[in-house]
């Protein structure tokens, strides 16, 4: 039993040895067969590979023969465009060369030209330094000649030549005098006939025309109080109300022992009427104390201001001028609060509107132009406590602020004379407000002005040589002049009083015109024993 055992157990050793084998060969052929497969797969791929890339080679020559053909189409495109920009440019060259060729030759025309020319100045050059030469030897043989003379005249007349030059000049003064007395008295002769009837038929036709009140009412600055108990409740305790009252309205209180009178002193005219209608508005009430002097002067302010506003309103409506500014209304209505030698300054400029139309009518201008210049030749007088300067200057200010014409801001300014006239309308307005100052009730001054006036009058007409006596007469409008018979002929005279009525506009302010009225007489005396 053991043998078949060991027999089968060496069958199965060798069957498995020939698996191995068998195993070991089977996989030598197929790593042979995966080999070969290997080698037939790589030989495959570099057909292909071959075959694309003869592909690629032949699709290559063809866009590159394409773009040949495209550049060759765009070199030639390119080479017609530079071919005809490259003849226009040649086109342009040769008509600028035409051009330059022509301008050379109108240069070289114009070198010929300047070369003639200079050649002829330096001819004339010449001429004229040798005429220079010859002008000057003349010039000091007669420089020589007027020293020579001169020398001798001094010799011969004992002078210098200042004093034979003053001589000569005196004599020569001497001689015309009487003519240009004649002239002057000529020249005024002629321009009266032609120009004093006239100026006085426009001027009493402008009077008549326009009538007017002789006298203006003039601000109040007295209240009277119901008895002298008031005055103590004016003033208060310790004084507290009027101090309230004086620094409310900006006026001072004059409370003395005149009886039954309480007096407000201001330079400022609105300022002293608001105080004026406050403290009356106060007295009739009865409740004076500090709160309520504040309430009342407050409401009383505005009712001045508007009432200043509908007074400018109603002069410019009087007035006929239209489309005025609402900043002149209000200046305009507080004129009527001030005066001008007891003039009320709003009705006078009233005034002066019409005289100025009715004499802008007579001499053919514009008269709604005058009315508006006469209206607002005075405005200035409405600012004059607030703002520097003369009430023509702020007049003028005022009106070029506000938009008005060239004309009426001269006549603002210029109708005193500060600045020069630029326009007609200047000196009608001028004229027309010498009118309405002038005429008799229209002003009126203090003695002490008054007698100044008068006497400058009178030194002025007495510092002419030749002067005797001067009197001032008729409230200063005329200045009688007597003179030496025996220095002053007719001739002289004319021009003596011409001089002294220059001096008077020039050195003096005055209402309306001074006549000055020039005597000459001769007394002969004799005595019968």
């Amino acid at each position: 039993m053991e043998i078949p055992f060991q027999i089968l157990a060496q069958g199965d050793l060798s069957y498995t040895i020939q698996m191995l084998i068998v195993g070991l060969v089977l996989i030598s052929i197929t790593a042979f067969v995966m080999k070969l497969l290997e080698r037939a797969r790589r030989v495959g791929l570099d057909k292909e590979i071959q075959a694309i890339k003869t592909a690629a080679e032949a699709q290559a020559q063809k866009v590159l023969a394409q773009a040949e053909a495209q550049a060759k189409d765009e070199l030639i495109q390119i080479r017609e465009q530079f071919r005809k920009e490259t003849e226009g440019i040649r086109q342009e060259l040769r008509a600028e060369e035409k051009r330059v060729s022509k301008r050379e030759d109108i240069i070289d025309r114009k070198m010929e030209t300047l070369n003639a020319k200079e050649r002829m100045v330096e001819t004339a050059e010449k001429s004229i330094a040798e005429r220079e030469k010859s002008l000057a030897e003349k010039d000091r043989h007669l420089n020589d000649l007027i020293a020579q003379r001169k020398t001798q005249l001094m010799k011969v007349a004992n002078l210098t030549a200042e004093e034979a030059k003053q001589e000569l000049l005196t004599r020569v003064e001497k001689e015309i005098e009487p003519e240009i007395s004649q002239m002057i008295s000529r020249q005024i002769e002629e321009a009266n006939e032609t120009a004093e009837k006239q100026a006085r038929e426009i001027i009493s036709s402008a009077i008549q025309r326009y009538a007017a009140e002789h006298t203006c009412d003039s601000t109040v600055s007295t209240i009277d109080i119901p008895s002298d108990d008031m005055k103590g409740r004016v003033i208060g305790r310790e004084g507290r109300n009027i101090r309230a009252f004086e620094k409310a309205t900006g006026v001072d209180v004059i409370v003395d022992d005149t009886p039954g009178v309480v007096v407000v002193s201001a330079f400022d005219p609105v300022r002293r009427e608001v105080a004026r209608r406050s403290l009356e508005k106060l007295i009739q009430d009865g409740r004076i104390h500090p709160t309520r002097i504040e309430e009342v002067v407050a409401a009383v302010e505005k009712e001045v201001n508007k009432q200043m506003f509908e007074a400018g309103k109603a002069a410019a409506l009087e007035a006929n001028v239209r489309g005025l500014h609402n900043k002149l209304i209000t200046p305009l209505g507080r004129l009527h609060f001030r005066t001008s030698y007891g003039q009320n300054v709003l009705k006078h400029s009233i005034e002066v509107a019409y005289l100025s139309q009715v004499i802008a009518e007579e001499l053919g201008l514009n008269p709604k132009l005058a009315r508006r210049c006469g209206l607002l030749h005075d405005i200035g007088k409405a600012a004059d406590h607030e703002v520097e300067g003369s009430h023509p200057q702020i007049g003028a200010d005022l009106c070029k602020r506000y938009g008005e014409k060239e004309e009426v801001i001269n006549a603002a300014g210029a109708h005193h004379g500060d600045i020069e006239a630029t326009s007609a309308y200047t000196p009608i307005v001028g004229a027309a407000d010498a009118i309405s100052a002038s005429r008799p009730g229209a002003r009126r001054e203090t003695l002490e002005r008054y007698i100044q006036r008068l006497r400058k009058l009178e030194e002025i007409a007495t510092a002419f040589e030749g002067v005797n006596q001067a009197y001032a007469i008729q409230a200063g409008r005329e200045v009688r002049v007597i003179v030496n018979a025996e220095q002053v002929d007719d001739r002289l005279s004319a021009k003596i009083a011409r001089d002294i009525a220059r001096r008077v506009e020039d050195e003096m302010e005055y209402p309306g015109e001074v006549k000055v009225t020039l005597l000459r007489e001769v007394r002969c005396v004799e005595y019968a024993r």
